[in-house]
């Protein structure tokens, strides 16, 4: 397995690093411990520029494979040329890091350690050579251990980035799984509630269209009944306009409950949710909104209170604030709920005479349920409106 740098971040600071431990040896090897000649200084001059250049070409990711061993093969030749020019314990065998730490990061890990092999054995031919059979073995096995350090090393930081990569892909995944699902739900509350509606029409056809055509039947009965038998069709009369005050209860009934309108009948969050997604196709905005999770159990008349409050919050804002920026919060506690809608609009305040008929109506309602409202300059600019009920007290003390 393979872990490429992929983040701009994560290749300035690999590149970085690479080269501050080219300069450090490069200083190191021509200040400390100078070469023979003023030739053999210019030949390790020419293999610092040359290895400084090879770090800038470095292959891609999606390089082919023998690309890839193309560079570490040059990049491991020009530091073993280094270690050979001017053997001994030098800092030149710290130039293998880079490669190491690549090959690591990009070829499969077999080919990685033999890689890791081949520049430790390099290293240690670099010491046998230049100085004794006894240094080389000492050598290989210092630089051995080192190399193979950094090798897990490097495999530990890509084990554990592609660890934390998959756990963002895996949580971006969550979070969409989770808005859908939500989505689902509203769409299964509010085909229910479209059933439920459907119901209430076939049961207003059943009922009171049956009443109507036996109602329809005995007025024409009376109807012919009047010239010969008028006391008969009287009793006919009545009994039908009996019957058409109760069709009347019926149909006053139906049509109250189906004139209500749809959020009446949803879960207070998904009535909100779905008037918010109506205001931001209606003005483009985006509301940024917070509802909880979960709430108590709330009387109708709050639920519609609340819900009131938030439509005429956001018509304000659509018809007076002119705003760039909505949010919607609503919150419950033990004692109280609580719904603020602000902007930042141009303001509107209760006292320069934009507050109309709507934010009266709230304010009674509010007074009427024991609750306030207030509508005041938002910090920062806008309108910011808060109204707060607080919760019957077998919800409270529940």
């Amino acid at each position: 397995m393979t872990q490429e740098i992929t983040t701009r971040r994560e290749y300035i600071g690999f590149m970085v690093t690479s080269y501050v431990i080219l300069i450090a040896a490069g200083v190191v090897g021509l200040r400390f411990d100078p070469p023979a000649s003023l030739a053999l200084r210019w030949v390790i001059v020419l293999l610092l520029a040359a290895i400084a250049f090879l770090q800038l070409r470095m292959p891609k990711s999606g390089s082919p494979a023998w690309q890839k061993h193309a560079y570490l093969g040059v990049h491991g030749g020009l530091v073993a040329a280094l270690m050979f020019l001017q053997p001994g314990w030098t800092m030149y065998p710290v130039l293998f890091m880079t490669p190491i730490t690549w090959a690591v990061l990009s070829l499969p890990l077999r080919q990685a350690v033999y890689w890791i092999a081949a520049y430790t054995v390099a290293t240690a031919a670099s010491f046998a050579v230049g100085i004794n059979l006894g240094e080389g073995l000492i050598g290989m096995f210092l630089y051995g251990v080192l190399y193979a350090f950094l090798g897990a090393f490097a495999g530990a930081l890509a084990r554990a980035d592609g660890a934390r990569r998959e756990s963002q892909a895996l949580l971006a995944e969550l979070q969409q799984a989770h808005e859908q699902l939500q989505e689902y739900a509203m769409r299964v509350e509010e085909l229910a509630v479209v059933e439920e509606r459907n119901r209430l029409a076939r049961e207003m056809h059943d009922t009171l269209g049956h009443r109507l055509t036996v109602a329809s039947v005995q007025l024409e009965a009376a109807q012919r009944l009047c010239p010969t038998d008028s006391e008969r069709a009287a009793h006919m009369v009545g009994t039908v306009r009996e019957q058409v005050r109760e069709a009347l209860g019926e149909l006053r009934s139906t049509v109250a409950t189906l004139r209500s309108p749809i959020e009446a009948d949803l879960h207070l969050r998904s009535a909100l949710r779905r008037l918010i997604d109506h205001f931001e196709k209606a003005t483009g905005l985006t509301v940024n909104r917070v509802l909880p999770e979960e709430m108590p159990p709330l009387p109708d008349t709050y639920r519609l209170a609340l819900f009131r409050a938030a439509q005429e919050a956001l018509s304000n804002i659509q018809k007076h604030a002119g705003a760039s920026q909505v949010w919607l919060v609503l919150t419950t506690g033990d004692e109280a709920v609580t719904l603020l809608v602000s902007d930042d609009g141009r303001g509107v305040s209760r006292t320069n005479g934009q507050a109309g008929f709507g934010l009266q109506g709230l304010d009674e309602r509010a007074g009427q349920l024991g609750g306030e409202l207030h509508l005041e300059p938002r910090p920062g600019g806008g309108t910011q409106l808060s109204f707060r009920l607080p919760l019957p007290r077998e919800h409270g003390d529940a």
